[in-house]
């Protein structure tokens, strides 16, 4: 038999799902308006604005992961929004130059499965919480991504145009991340890293 207060629980639990339904947008953006290659299996998409936004809104409730190498995050900053950095891929030692991609050699993470797991237990969230991933511009976020929707995550939203942007393919800027993206936007970013949101592997 429910108690008074059990009821109580449950009601509050109720209608804090629910606004917390109610508070994430459907789509923000059509699959129409993003490229195949940051396309994703969950089909949720933001903008740098609207990820922003939904952070400010829901705050511990959805958990903002930052998923470019300790390098990226080391030289360019992040946003300070996020909750914590989970590189996807990363430089191996003596990384060897890749000529198809213009640039060194990047390896999967082993980690970045069990490291996000632990990461949203240590906030108590579970795999029904909104995640937000950024990158740099929106690529490596679309398969990490598909990578937590295949272990179960049910609401991964990847940020379309990341955290430096597009490249310019045209005009005076022509190859620049100019285009839109998190720091283009005029969004709180800062080179001052927080060491306990960063991904600091352990010494085998």
């Amino acid at each position: 038999m429910k108690t008074k207060h059990s009821f109580s629980r449950s009601l509050a639990g109720a209608l804090a799902a629910l606004a917390l339904a109610m508070a994430l947008p459907a789509m923000a953006l059509d699959a129409a308006q993003v490229p195949q290659s940051k396309q994703t299996k969950p089909g949720l998409y933001l903008d740098a604005k609207e990820a922003y936004a939904l952070k400010q809104q829901l705050g511990e409730q959805l958990m903002f992961i930052d998923i470019r190498t300790r390098s990226e995050v080391s030289y360019t900053g992040m946003a300070s929004l996020v909750d914590a950095h989970v590189p996807l891929l990363e430089h191996p030692p003596n990384a060897a130059w890749d000529d198809k991609a213009g640039r060194f050699r990047l390896e999967y993470n082993n980690d970045f499965d069990t490291e996000v797991a632990r990461r949203m237990a240590a906030k108590n969230l579970g795999k029904d919480t909104p995640v937000i991933l950024i990158c740099r511009s929106g690529d490596r976020s679309s398969k990490a991504a598909n990578l937590l929707a295949e272990l179960g995550y049910t609401k991964v939203y990847t940020v379309v145009d990341g955290f430096e942007g597009d490249v310019a393919k045209d005009g005076p800027e022509t190859g620049k991340r100019v285009v839109n993206g998190w720091k283009n936007a005029g969004l709180p970013w800062t080179t001052r890293l927080d060491k306990d949101k960063l991904y600091i592997p352990s010494v085998k």
